[in-house]
């Protein structure tokens, strides 16, 4: 966001507090009902309340199967696409806002355009250029509750864009800072975050606290919260509270402060994501610009790299290997492939792949945490494939039917299920 957001920093008579409700918190009209009375109970505390809201339940994952559908296998239009999927937040805010009304409450529903968020071109990954809150401080001074559509925005070029897949937790971060609310508060189905998801392990204990910097490298390897949003928060200080939108137990928050609810730990939390896959170009003739080669025309494709390792060279020989999601390695390799820059032999991939990392601020500058990652993992019988770290993560790629063992083997070692 710009400087000009920056300027906009200012606040009203009343502390603000924004709010964000996921899909599944607003699956249908009982849940809908359900999260009314929690903002309105949140409306009590004497605050302005904006809520952001996300598409219903799986409403975008149907938006884009029906688009491909009419498509007939081609690829959808860019721009048609964003104002497709646009839909499925203006649903849920229109009905969120008529069901305030039901209970008494005024209420109004804005889209992203309407509540001023403005952003780059890119459609479908659109960042957030600056927010104008002057529509959403005029509909807050008459004692509204504003109901905004997340995820969605408007380019110069006055089309629709969307932010990203999960990126209604974006839209809430960026209006909690245009606003200078006193806090972003992240409404889910789960009800805080975990020292690992507790799926794999019933030793995972919600954390109390968690700072911007950890959960940043959380996010970014697969645990439930939108790295941008994370990025927002730790930029802008805004702190962020995740809880459940299904029950009243407290969450957790993240935040840049120093810790007081919990004696520090090393190691915060273990991430896994899942949706790892490998590719190694072999037989590499060995020059420079190499890496660049390889890696360039991926970023023109706009495909992210991860873990990248290059071995020795042998005989001008090397063999390239790095990580991409499991949705781009067909058409990574395709794209390395295609590429006449570098000289190779061949291209393989692999996807049965995942990565396990131990996460913490505790770690930095401290020795011994990686040998007794790696100790552990070997001791539990479970073969490292690449290993990549931070200042304050390190990771493996493991074969994805290993993550369970992993993940208990290393919760136990470093002691997570402990407070202190």
């Amino acid at each position: 966001m710009t400087s000009e957001l920056d300027a906009s920093l200012t606040r009203g008579t009343r502390p603000v507090v924004v709010q964000k409700y996921g899909g599944s918190s607003l699956a249908n009209a009982e849940l809908i009902h359900n999260v009314a009375q929690r903002i309105i109970h949140r409306k009590g505390d004497r605050v302005d309340v904006v809520v952001v809201v996300s598409a219903m339940g799986d409403s975008t994952d149907k938006l884009i199967a029906l688009a491909h559908a009419v498509t007939k296998g081609s690829k959808p239009d860019a721009r048609e696409m964003d104002t497709l999927k646009s839909t499925g937040e203006l649903v849920s805010s229109t009905l969120m806002a008529m069901a305030l009304k039901s209970h008494g409450y005024d209420a109004i529903s804005l889209s992203g355009p309407q509540a001023g968020i403005k952003t780059d071109t890119v459609h479908g990954s659109a960042r957030i250029a600056d927010i104008n809150t002057r529509r959403l401080r005029d509909e807050l001074d008459q004692g509204r509750i504003v109901i905004v559509a997340g995820f969605q925005g408007l380019a110069d070029s006055g089309d629709i864009t969307t932010l990203g897949r999960g990126a209604s937790d974006t839209t809430a971060v960026a209006l909690a800072v245009a606003t200078s609310a006193e806090r972003c508060e992240i409404y889910t189905d789960v009800d805080g975050i975990y020292t690992t998801d507790p799926r794999l392990t019933s030793k995972a204990r919600k954390l109390a606290e968690i700072s911007f910097l950890e959960m940043l490298e959380m996010a970014v390897l697969g645990a439930k919260m939108n790295p941008r949003s994370i990025e927002l928060g730790l930029v802008y200080d805004m702190p962020i509270y995740v809880a459940s939108s299904f029950s009243d137990e407290p969450g957790t928050l993240i935040h840049g402060g120093e810790y007081t609810m919990e004696v520090r730990k090393a190691v915060t939390g273990i991430a896994v994501d899942r949706n790892v896959a490998k590719i190694t170009v072999r037989g590499v003739i060995d020059r420079p610009g190499v890496a660049a080669g390889l890696l360039q025309p991926l970023a023109d494709e706009g495909i992210s790299v991860d873990v990248i390792v290059q071995n020795a060279s042998s005989e001008g020989t090397t063999d390239f290997t790095f990580t991409v999601t499991g949705a781009d390695v067909q058409r990574a390799s395709d794209v390395v492939r295609a590429q006449t820059r570098v000289e190779f032999a061949e291209v393989v991939t692999g996807t049965d792949l995942a990565k396990v990392s131990i996460v913490g601020t505790g770690m930095e500058n401290a020795p011994g945490y990686a040998a007794r990652m790696f100790s552990t993992l070997a001791e539990a019988g479970i073969n490292i494939d690449m290993i990549t770290t931070s200042e304050i993560r390190i990771t493996t790629l493991i074969k994805r039917d290993e993550i369970q063992n992993a993940v208990q083997a290393l919760h136990d070692a470093f002691e997570l299920e402990k407070t202190d």
